[in-house]
């Protein structure tokens, strides 16, 4: 499963632009900037010129289950892509108002849907701001016209419990935790109610805020030796965290560290976690992947 651009008249630089990248273009034709905030940051009062609201924590996920931030189908993904005026052949830029956080899941949607001129903007909005960069306020314009984007999903980029479990016990994958060291043991509660403490058996755990600094990504080089002190030579990773939003920051620095066999567990803790689930966990200190 590949995570590179398909052709494109300017192809993006990789799955990472930085606000240089994107100021030198705003406002292009065929370039769609998405604000991809969610939580506390949802509807920031300031965003950058144009950008229009991917909305994880409302109609892009799919809320006829109990767990959060899940995949919405596709047809709902079409509809809700082509309100934005989202068209097949533009180019996306998807950002936070955090730094890298729900933007990479943003991101890796897009790209199970089908879609891959999209990239992320390494600093998300502070960043932008911080660099003078021009922001707006007030209701983002309405697109001038719908698009025609149609989503056509790219098998095993999303996963469930089952396929995971296989990967914990398959030689030539390794599986990432992306919560905190004190989660991942148990020592610290989980900000959801009713799920255990602790982790998957074989699991290595890689916090998301520890693939970046300030907001941005960590170099390629720096990416590489983090994975691959865990990984261990597998070549396929399957990532996790809470909710399936901060996994994503995770595959974003495997893809920009090389990896190209990735998937992300869509359900995350709060599915593997339940008790009802009657998956195996364990607590206490990180474990080798198996």
């Amino acid at each position: 499963m590949g995570v590179d651009a398909p052709p494109h008249d300017e192809p993006l630089p990789g799955p990472l632009v930085d606000a240089g990248w994107l100021a030198g273009r705003l406002g292009s034709p065929g370039l769609l900037v998405l604000d991809a905030s969610v939580g506390a940051h949802r509807g920031s009062p300031r965003r950058i010129v144009g950008a229009r609201p991917f909305d994880i924590d409302g109609a892009l996920s799919d809320h006829s289950g109990p767990l959060p931030h899940t995949m919405p189908g596709a047809d709902r993904f079409t509809e809700e892509l082509r309100t934005l005026g989202l068209h097949d052949g533009d180019t996306v830029v998807v950002y936070d108002a955090v730094g890298i956080y729900s933007s990479a899941r943003a991101w890796w949607m897009l790209r199970a849907m089908g879609f891959g001129r999209v990239a992320v903007l390494d600093g998300g909005l502070p960043g932008w701001t911080a660099a003078g960069l021009p922001t707006e306020s007030g209701a983002p314009a309405a697109p001038a016209e719908r698009g025609d984007f149609t989503a056509v999903p790219r098998a095993g980029l999303f996963v469930g419990a089952d396929e995971v479990a296989a990967a914990l016990a398959d030689p030539a994958s390794a599986v990432f935790d992306a919560r905190s060291r004190e989660r991942f043991r148990g020592t610290a509660p989980e900000p959801r109610a009713g799920l255990r403490g602790g982790h998957m058996p074989g699991a290595a755990n890689l916090p998301f805020g520890e693939v970046q600094h300030e907001g941005r990504m960590l170099t390629g080089a720096e990416l590489r030796a983090a994975f691959a002190d865990l990984a261990q030579g597998r070549e396929r990773l399957v990532l996790s965290c809470g909710s399936g939003v901060t996994a994503c920051v995770l595959t974003l620095g495997a893809a920009l560290a090389g990896y190209r066999d990735l998937a992300v567990y869509d359900g995350s803790w709060s599915e593997w976690g339940l008790p009802s689930e009657g998956r195996p966990v364990v607590s206490g200190r990180e474990t080798e992947p198996s």
